[in-house]
């Protein structure tokens, strides 16, 4: 049996977790799924609120992995498998899933802020010389505890979710650290109004601190909500991808027009699709011509023209004219569906960079309780009351925010490959935006890449009496009956420039040398020097005119008219329109460009020399290409391979970064990192400027995820007291937590603001 045969067969699901608060509940989500038999890998993405997972179908069952999730504690939602385009029931599900969480977090701080407002000034006022109710202690405390209990009720979800995630997981999460914080506000207030109430200690009405828990409280759901609402904007790019699908298509089934729902469109209907309508499905056009916007799909404005013969993708535009098409790609396989199905792939992969981050959050909430633990011990030891050090102990669990260390890099990365899609650069993996950024050089296969991959006519060279048209003229009749490709490149060459080719007849060909008939009553007879010379043609100063073109890396062919050598023609493959200015702007970037092909050394250079490119790799077999890429690896490059996708597979998978030119319509997800959805080649240096950018974004993110913790932590636990007489209060504690990840969040949502190079 085969290595192939033994393995087991894989499946990938998505699944929406609901209730995540920080990065220690992604790490717990990703335990939980990893454990049951049959996962072979599970990847969570705390922005994004949702689980990618690999398993065999024979082992588990996607309603298995949802109960693995419940049991952790949190809320799973199925999405589609595979990552199928979700239909329109999902994508308004989703959006209304949203609004909702919305809503509840802005009620929640609405009634909290309510409430926690009176508390503050009841707790407070007399310190700021505000007039206060005459009442007595036991007064004053009863109804701070009726204003602070609704508050903590309201909020419930800290204290049933931080608590049952240490009891079903042994992990804790930030809403244990929030649970414990405001947990032991409350009680320690309520021990202490007890103590009031019975007469045992009227003056500990003078240590409740049931202000802090509610204020906390409000402070916290405020920041939840801001969080909630900066979360929903890094997911815009997909949302709006998806809802570029249509909802219905007009089909011709038995000769008559019948509007069906877009999921009952079938490969090999007839569609018809009328002035102004989105193109429903993917497909070939039969009848008809129209100009569609296809802006949705290679970030163009300019309308592209579509007649019989043309393929169309859905979700773009139609014009002011009609057409019929025949549906080819339905479902999932439209181009559009792939496009989200690379973004959402894209969005839940981590990048390397996030390992650290993770690695800390796993750790982070024991190691942030026992450092509270520790300093309210050492206050107390060194004879702080048992309501400072509770206080110290209260600071330094609600400054602690694993919410941005979760934050930092999967919400760069949601916004980072939102934008390289929305800019027609589809990126596959996190690792791979990561890794563009480091590329040194960059290696372009030549043909279809930055040449066009058809030969074009290029050079019309008269050495004698018969004019450049007459003798374009004549070689387009005699080359008309050649199947070569060049002979083609003559003939296209001919009709372009509005030339009549007449008939030919006695047609010769001769191997490996040219071709020979008659035309109009004179011989004509194309070929290289060693034919021309075999059939007696003086040739005299041609052969030189032959090697300028050569040289210049076109391939060029004698013409010879009535025994007399008539002139030559030249034909190459032409370079695409932008291929100059794409490499131009990767060597500003200090990236080495090298160019590999399958043609000789002097075609080869001749095209490096005109595109300014470092090196030419030349007459390398499309086997030996990705050998070349390992060299340039083994000298030390971070090498990306630049390809059409299909026969440079090889080369793109050794690449560091394989970036496939796709062609709007054919998106080639099967080969290379990246796929540029236009087959512009200057979107490779935009694609390492997105990469740069956004690695620029999690960086910075991480930096001041990382800081704020390791400053506020100690901080919060007494660090400046012995210097400057600062200890922390707790409510200030808790503001700063609530905006730390709203901050990194922010900061990620800037990089929509990128300048992209072109």
């Amino acid at each position: 049996m085969s290595d192939e045969a033994r393995k087991p067969a894989q499946e990938s699901v998505t699944i929406g977790v609901a209730g995540m608060h920080c990065a220690a509940c992604v790490a717990a989500v990703e335990r939980a799924l990893k454990k049951v038999d049959g996962v072979a890998d599970a990847r969570v993405n705390f922005a994004s609120e949702k689980a990618t997972v690999d398993f065999d179908p024979q082992l588990v069952t996607p309603k298995a992995l949802e109960h693995a999730i419940a049991e952790a504690g949190y809320e799973p939602r199925a999405e589609a498998a595979g990552g199928a385009l979700p239909d329109a029931e999902t994508t308004d599900r989703e959006r209304e899933e949203r609004r909702r969480e919305i809503a509840s977090l802005r009620l929640r701080f609405a009634v909290s802020l309510g409430l926690a407002l009176p508390l503050l000034y009841l707790a407070m006022g007399g310190h700021a010389g505000l007039p206060l109710p005459a009442w007595s202690g036991g007064t004053m405390a009863l109804v701070q505890l009726l204003l602070t209990t609704p508050i903590l009720a309201v909020n419930h979800v800290f204290y049933s979710r931080g608590i049952l995630a240490v009891a079903r997981t042994g992990a804790a999460t930030m809403d244990t650290l929030v649970a414990l914080g405001t947990g032991a506000a409350w009680l320690y207030s309520l021990a202490a109004s007890v103590l009031v109430w019975t007469g045992r200690d009227p003056h500990a009405a003078h240590r409740l601190y049931f202000e802090t828990a509610g204020v906390l409280v409000a402070f916290i759901v405020l920041g939840k909500w801001l969080e909630a609402l900066a979360k929903g904007k890094t997911s815009e790019a997909i949302r709006a991808l998806m809802g570029l699908a249509p909802r219905s298509a007009v089909v011709v089934r038995d000769g008559a027009e019948a509007e069906v729902p877009i999921d009952q469109v079938l490969v090999g209907d007839v569609v018809l699709v009328r002035p102004g309508q989105k193109v429903p499905v993917d497909g070939t056009v039969t009848e008809g011509h129209s100009s569609v916007d296809e802006s949705m799909l290679t970030g163009e404005s300019i309308p592209v023209e579509k007649g019989p013969g043309d393929r169309v993708a859905g979700a773009t535009v139609n014009g002011t004219g009609s057409f019929r098409f025949r549906a080819e790609r339905v479902g999932r396989d439209t181009v559009l569906a792939q496009i989200v199905r690379l973004v959402e792939q894209a969005q839940g992969s981590k990048a390397p960079i996030q390992a650290l981050a993770d690695r800390v959050a796993a750790i982070f909430v024991p190691v942030v309780v026992a450092i509270a633990v520790v300093a309210a011990g050492v206050w107390l030891l060194a004879g702080a009351s048992f309501a400072a050090a509770l206080s110290i102990f209260i600071a330094v669990l609600v400054i602690a925010c694993p919410c941005a260390l979760g934050l930092a890099t999967p919400t760069a990365v949601m916004v980072g490959t939102g934008l390289g899609a929305k800019n027609g650069i589809l990126i596959k993996s996190a690792e791979a935006l990561q890794r563009a950024q480091a590329v040194t050089t960059v290696v372009f296969d030549k043909t279809g890449t930055l040449t066009r991959g058809a030969p074009a006519l290029t050079d019309v060279v008269a050495l004698g009496r018969v004019p450049a048209d007459e003798l374009l003229r004549l070689t387009a009749a005699v080359e008309k009956l050649s199947e070569h490709p060049l002979a083609e490149a003559v003939v296209r060459g001919a009709t372009s420039r509005g030339l009549a080719v007449p008939p030919a007849a006695h047609f010769k060909s001769v191997t490996g040398k040219g071709v020979r008939a008659m035309v109009e009553g004179r011989e004509v007879v194309v070929g290289n020097r060693a034919l021309m010379e075999e059939l007696g043609f003086a040739l005299d100063g041609a052969g030189a005119r032959v090697g300028t073109l050569e040289a210049e890396g076109k391939t060029a062919v004698l013409v010879g008219i009535a025994g007399e050598l008539a002139g030559a023609v030249a034909v190459a493959d032409t370079l695409k329109e932008h291929a100059g200015a794409a490499v131009d702007a990767l060597r500003r970037m200090g990236r080495r460009v090298v160019m590999m092909t399958g043609d000789n050394r002097l075609a080869g250079e001749a095209i490096g020399r005109q595109l300014g490119i470092d090196a030419v790799l030349a007459e390398v077999r499309p086997g030996d290409k990705a050998g070349e890429v390992r060299k340039l690896q083994e000298a030390g490059a971070v090498v990306a391979m630049v390809g059409d996708g299909i026969n440079d597979a090889p080369a793109l998978s050794q690449a560091d970064v394989g970036i496939a030119i796709g062609t709007g319509t054919d998106v080639a997800i099967e080969s290379g990192d990246i796929v540029l959805v236009r087959g512009d080649v200057r979107d490779v240096a935009v694609a390492i400027d997105l990469s740069r950018a956004t690695m620029r974004t999690i960086k910075r993110n991480l930096f001041w995820a990382f800081f704020y913790n390791s400053v506020g932590i100690p901080v919060a636990a007494g660090a400046l007291y012995p210097f400057f007489g600062f200890l922390l209060n707790p409510m200030i504690a808790g503001a700063a937590m609530a905006f730390s990840s709203v901050s990194v969040v922010t900061s990620s949502l800037l990089l929509r603001n990128a300048r992209m190079r072109r």
